[in-house]
């Protein structure tokens, strides 16, 4: 599954990030603590080369803090990366990223001079939240949906950092099919991108596996099914999700869940860890390894089949010729 969601506004967005990015001496990319591959950017990676970055991991309060510590070391592995952690409810933790702005920049010629940072992240991790706390005032438009920033800004933070605002960007193109259903679990992506009973589904067997005392303390359930259907028909009777005639409301069940996994009324939940993360993508370069790979013998029968016996003698006959005729031309040159 490839879902593609890519506005008008974003791929304006993108190329701006791109003509901009010269001129910053720090990246900042605001992540989901809940899914911080997932909800990383690949092009702003590609665009990012070798400049400082702070990769900042939202929503802490929402996702499982054990899991976020391995998240940290596992991006500050790459070069030239700091990581931090914030939350809207400790605007505190958000402080620090000043003062992380000017340790990267320290060592740079920026005495006197204004110290440049660009803030970038996918839609709806929180990223105009975390502005305005920087700003202490309310600089950026908020909003609990995806997409609500149009348009590039600059933004003097005082002490001597400007803050170049970009819109939340996704990739044209999502081919990780875990990422795209973490993603809208997440509610990175509007409600209308996917059907709610997908992404639920996908939400209850995860949740299932990673947290399955979270849903039975949450749905009041003495066991939990072993499958997501199982589970999701149980958590309807204890919702009320239950249409006339007895039967299980599939699609409003899908939505409770989601609802609550976002909110964060399940509890700290991540959706996704370094280890599965590094799975998936042996997963995804062997599977395009054998596409690519399968394309090429494909085409090969297509040559040698569209070749009929006597075409083919012909093809034999005219290689033979030319093969003596190198020949020929070899022995003359040495003469």
């Amino acid at each position: 599954m490839a879902l593609q969601w890519f506005p008008g506004h974003m791929h304006k967005a993108l190329k701006e990030i791109k003509e901009s990015l010269s001129q910053v001496d720090v990246l900042i990319e605001v992540l989901d603590a809940r899914i911080p591959f997932s909800s990383e950017n690949p092009e702003i990676a590609k665009l990012r080369g070798d400049k400082p970055c702070i990769k900042i991991l939202n929503k802490y309060d929402l996702a499982d803090p054990e899991i976020t510590a391995q998240w940290q070391a596992y991006l500050e592995s790459e070069r030239g990366v700091k990581t931090l952690t914030t939350s809207s409810d400790n605007p505190a933790s958000s402080k620090q990223v000043m003062g992380l702005i000017k340790t990267i920049c320290a060592h740079k010629d920026v005495q006197h001079k204004v110290i440049k940072a660009m803030i970038t992240g996918i839609p709806n991790v929180g990223k105009s939240t975390l502005i305005n706390i920087l700003a202490d005032r309310i600089i950026a438009k908020t909003g609990n949906e995806p997409a609500v920033t149009k348009s590039q800004q600059r933004i003097n933070l005082g002490d001597g950092i400007v803050l170049f605002d970009t819109p939340g960007v996704l990739w044209p193109k999502l081919e990780n099919p875990n990422s795209i259903y973490r993603l809208a679990s997440s509610g990175a992506v509007k409600n209308t991108a996917m059907e709610y009973d997908d992404v639920g589904f996908y939400a209850a067997d995860y949740l299932i596996k990673a947290y399955p005392e979270v849903l039975k303390t949450n749905y009041k359930l003495e066991d939990i099914p072993d499958t997501e259907i199982e589970f999701l028909e149980a958590a309807a009777k204890k919702r009320g999700a239950i249409m006339t005639g007895g039967r299980v409301n599939l699609h409003k069940i899908c939505e409770v869940l989601l609802n609550e996994l976002q909110s964060g009324k399940l509890g700290r939940i991540t959706l996704e860890t370094p280890e599965m993360i590094e799975v998936e993508k042996r997963e995804i370069a062997e599977a395009a390894a054998k596409k690519a790979a399968d394309n090429a013998k494909r085409k090969q029968r297509f040559k040698d089949g569209s070749l009929t016996p006597d075409k083919k003698a012909r093809k034999e006959k005219r290689n033979e010729k030319r093969e003596a005729q190198s020949i020929r031309m070899k022995k003359n040159a040495k003469k």
